[in-house]
C-alpha cells in the first residue's frame, strides 16, 4: 500500500476535496509543486490552473484553482484557493469567451488599474482554458 497524505481543498465558497493522495501537484508563485507525503512544511502563494490529485490506486483527478495559498504541514495538505471547482464542471465555452473579453480589456485599457485587473482576468481565463485541455488530454 502506497503512503498518503491527506488532502483538503477549500474555496471561499465551499470544501471540494479532502481525503487521502499520495501527490498534489500545482503551480506555485515560484514554479511547478510537486507534493509527496514527508514532504518539508510549506507555505506558498499558487498561480491560477490545475491541482492534479494522485491516489493510491493510480487514477488521478484534476481541478481547478484560480489563485491562493498552499500550506504543506506533516501528513496534510490544504489548499485555500480564491476559487476551485473540479476540471469537470469548467465549461470550456465560457472559459474561452472569458478569455476573449480580458484580450479585449487589455486592448481598451485606459489606466494603469484598469491593465492590472484585465491582465489578471485573462491569466484567470487562460488557466481554466490550460485546465479543461488538461482533463481533455488525461481521458485520452
Amino acid at each position: 500500500m502506497a503512503m498518503t497524505m491527506h488532502c483538503d481543498i477549500v474555496s471561499a465558497e465551499e470544501e471540494i476535496f479532502s481525503g487521502r493522495v499520495t501527490l498534489v501537484s500545482v503551480t506555485g508563485t515560484v514554479g511547478e509543486l510537486g507534493i509527496m507525503p514527508g514532504h518539508a512544511p510549506l507555505l506558498t502563494g499558487i498561480r491560477p490552473g490545475p491541482v492534479r490529485l494522485k491516489f493510491d490506486n493510480g487514477e488521478e483527478e484534476v481541478f481547478f484553482a484560480s489563485g491562493g495559498f498552499l500550506e504543506v504541514q506533516p501528513g496534510v495538505v490544504t489548499l485555500l484557493a480564491d476559487t476551485a471547482v473540479r476540471a469537470e464542471d469548467l465549461d470550456e465555452a465560457a472559459a474561452a469567451e472569458a478569455a476573449k473579453a480580458a484580450e479585449h480589456a487589455l486592448q481598451e485599457r485606459t489606466g494603469a488599474v484598469e491593465y492590472s485587473v484585465a491582465a489578471a482576468q485573462l491569466a484567470e481565463a487562460m488557466a481554466r482554458q490550460r485546465t479543461v485541455e488538461e482533463l481533455k488530454r488525461r481521458r485520452r
